[in-house]
């Protein structure tokens, strides 16, 4: 049922680590169709603006997603999506855009999972980077 499915995106991002705070709503259009939207805010000011419409009949089937990642000044850092307009990508409709609307690459469906995964990684390798900041 949606709601086992919303169950689990809630836990799924509480137990990020790096996640600060998230503004999330779940919206159970039948009983196995939903509508997720909502903002996960990160540790270091960074956040994802998500969008999944979901089926969980016969295991999960995310008819349309939207991952959109971005820096603490809007600057995007990649969106994962499935809206089909880069017919020539080889994972037509999925695909990233990495850095700006432009650069887009050939990406395998994406999920939340996986997505908050790579935010996590980004921001801890951020972390672990020396200061550029010349010593006295």
């Amino acid at each position: 049922m949606i709601e086992d499915y919303f169950r689990q995106v809630d836990t799924l991002v509480s137990r990020t680590d790096v996640v600060h705070s998230t503004r999330i709503t779940f919206d159970k259009r039948s009983e196995f169709i939903g509508f997720i939207r909502g903002e996960v805010y990160f540790l270091d000011g960074s956040s994802l603006h998500l969008r999944e419409f979901v089926d969980v009949e016969h295991g999960v089937s995310c008819y349309q997603y939207a991952y959109h990642y971005q820096r603490t000044d809007g600057a995007l850092v990649f969106r994962y999506d499935d809206t089909p307009h880069f017919a020539g990508l080889s994972t037509f409709p999925h695909h990233k855009h990495e850095g700006s609307e432009d650069n887009v690459v050939a990406a395998p469906a994406a999920d939340l999972a996986h997505v908050l995964t790579e935010i996590q990684r980004l921001i801890v390798a951020s972390a672990q980077r020396p200061s550029t900041v010349p010593s006295s």
